[in-house]
C-alpha cells in the first residue's frame, strides 16, 4: 500500500447533472476503472463553483504531486489559477490531469481526450507523460479600482459569445440541462444585432469599429481559434464583425465544419499581447464562464511553459 501522499492521486470530482446519467452513477464507473488499474488515490467532490479552488489548494498544501480534475473547462480554470498562486518550486513538482466531465470540455478535446473513455484515460495518466504548457492571462481593474489578473487555459471571449454564457447561466435552472440552456441561449441571441464599439491594439494593428465578438485563444476557443496551441508562446485572436443575416447561416455552416476562419466576417491574428482600450462594457467570458466585467482597459498576455500537464500517449506533436 502506498502511504506517501506524493505517490497518491488527488482527485477532484466536479459533478455534472444531465438527463441520462446521474453524477453518482458516473463516479461509480470512474471508481471501478481506478480500482481495476490499481490506482491509489484520495477523492473529494466539489459542492459548487467556488469549492474547486478551495479543494485544489488543500491538495497542493497537503503535498499531492498528481492532481486529477474530473470536470470541464471552468473547473480546470479554477485549478490552474490555484497552481499559479503556489511557489514556482512547488508548482514544478505537480502534474495536472483531466478526465472530461463538463458542458463543452474544449481544452480536453484539443488533446483528443473524449468523454466516457475512463479506462483509457486513467491508463495514460498512470504513464505520466508530461508536457509543459502555456497559460493566457488577463490583467484588468475591477469595479473597486483594484488591479486584478486571472489565468486561462482555453480562451477569453468578449461580446456575443460572453453574452451567451450569461444567458445560459440564467436559464440553466429553467431547462434543467446546461446543454439545452446553451442551445436556447445561442438561438435566442443569434439574430439580435449585438455590436460593441471597440478599440483594440494587437501587433501593429489598431481596430476601432463595431465588433460582434472577439476570442483570444490559448487553445481551440470553442472553435473560434482552431489553430491555437497552448505551447508556442502565442495567442490566436479572432475578431468577428457583424455579418448580414444570410452570412450568419454561412458562418454556422463553416463553424460546424471546422472552417470558422474562412468566413469573410472573421479576421484572424496571432500575437503575444492584446490590449482592449474600449469594449463598450461588453461582457467578458473566461474558459466558458462569465467573469465580472473589467472596469476600463484590460490587457491579455501569454505565460510560457508554466503548467505541467499529463497528456495522452496517443497524441503526437
Amino acid at each position: 500500500m502506498v502511504k506517501d501522499v506524493t505517490e497518491r492521486w488527488g482527485i477532484v470530482y466536479c459533478p455534472k447533472g444531465d438527463m441520462l446519467v446521474s453524477p453518482a452513477k458516473r463516479w461509480t464507473k470512474i471508481e471501478r476503472c481506478l480500482k481495476e488499474q490499481g490506482v491509489v488515490y484520495d477523492y473529494v467532490q466539489s459542492e459548487n463553483v467556488g469549492s474547486v479552488e478551495r479543494l485544489v489548494k488543500m491538495m497542493i498544501n497537503n503535498g499531492y504531486r498528481t492532481i486529477v480534475i474530473i470536470g470541464g473547462d471552468s473547473a480546470l480554470n479554477d485549478t490552474v489559477n490555484c497552481l499559479m498562486q503556489a511557489d514556482r518550486e512547488v508548482r514544478e513538482q505537480i502534474a495536472l490531469a483531466v478526465i472530461p466531465n463538463g458542458l463543452m470540455n474544449d481544452f480536453a478535446h484539443f488533446w483528443n481526450i473524449k468523454e466516457g473513455e475512463y479506462s483509457k484515460i486513467i491508463e495514460w495518466i498512470r504513464q505520466r507523460r508530461i508536457r509543459k504548457i502555456d497559460l493566457g492571462c488577463i490583467r484588468y481593474t475591477n469595479k473597486r479600482g483594484e488591479a486584478c489578473h486571472r489565468y486561462f487555459l482555453n480562451c477569453i471571449n468578449v461580446g456575443f459569445i460572453a453574452a451567451i454564457m450569461n444567458l445560459r447561466r440564467k436559464t440553466h435552472h429553467f431547462f434543467g440541462s446546461r446543454t439545452l440552456s446553451f442551445v436556447f441561449s445561442f438561438l435566442l441571441l443569434l439574430f439580435q444585432r449585438m455590436e460593441y464599439k471597440m478599440s483594440i491594439k494587437l501587433n501593429s494593428d489598431v481596430i476601432k469599429r463595431k465588433v460582434m465578438t472577439v476570442c483570444v485563444g490559448n487553445s481551440l476557443g470553442y472553435g473560434q481559434t482552431p489553430n491555437a496551441v497552448p505551447y508556442n508562446g502565442m495567442l490566436d485572436v479572432s475578431v468577428v464583425y457583424h455579418p448580414e443575416v444570410m452570412q450568419l447561416f454561412e458562418g454556422i455552416y463553416l463553424f460546424l465544419r471546422g472552417k470558422f476562419l474562412n468566413h469573410k466576417s472573421v479576421h484572424p491574428y496571432r500575437t503575444r499581447e492584446v490590449l482592449f482600450e474600449n469594449t463598450q462594457n461588453a461582457m467578458v467570458g473566461i474558459d466558458g464562464r462569465l467573469m465580472n466585467t473589467p472596469k476600463g482597459p484590460f490587457r491579455i498576455t501569454v505565460e510560457q511553459e508554466v503548467i505541467n500537464l499529463i497528456i495522452p500517449t496517443w497524441k503526437s506533436f
